[in-house]
């Protein structure tokens, strides 16, 4: 089956969950999330990608792009990431590409039992982190953290308060 696709302002959310998690989570309630960020961002004509994986999926691109040989929760690939020599023109009544964003639905049901939280509630904030991810924040030095986390926070009461979470 192939991915959904979904207008949003002109852009497109394509999202794809691993046969494995399809009865966790629905493509429609991930779409809300990410709508969220990006109308809360006030970011309009994108395209971007979203697939909820398994720990292996997760574990094999993290070790294949960043070197790191174990599974994480969340994986973001800007479009354009290291590519800052190059400069792609696309005609302007195209959607911006920002790239993907990849979820080990394991380890989301690791982390929010750890946490004590609900699975909805930390696959919403690794979805959000993932697409901030795309929109260019970071948490790599404290002054790029001092950004991103209140976003985050923000970000999860705005599900909050739309009923989302």
């Amino acid at each position: 089956m192939p991915p959904m696709k979904v207008s949003i302002s002109k852009g497109r959310i394509d999202i794809e969950v691993q046969t494995p998690f399809k009865r966790s989570v629905t493509k429609k309630w991930l779409r809300q999330v990410v709508t969220a960020v990006l109308e809360a961002e006030k970011i309009e004509n994108v395209e971007l990608s979203l697939l909820i994986a398994d720990d292996e999926t997760v574990h094999r691109l993290n070790r294949t792009y960043r070197g790191m040989d174990k599974t994480t929760d969340v994986l973001s690939f800007a479009l354009g990431e290291g590519l800052q020599t190059f400069a792609f023109v696309m005609p302007p009544d195209q959607p911006r590409q920002l790239g993907e964003v990849i979820i080990s639905y394991p380890q989301t049901k690791r982390q929010a039992s750890e946490q004590g939280h609900p699975v909805k509630r930390e696959l919403a904030l690794l979805v959000v982190h993932g697409v901030l991810h795309l929109l260019s924040y970071d948490h790599e030095t404290d002054a790029d953290a001092a950004l991103m986390r209140p976003k985050e926070a923000a970000l999860l009461s705005r599900l909050e308060s739309l009923k989302v979470l």
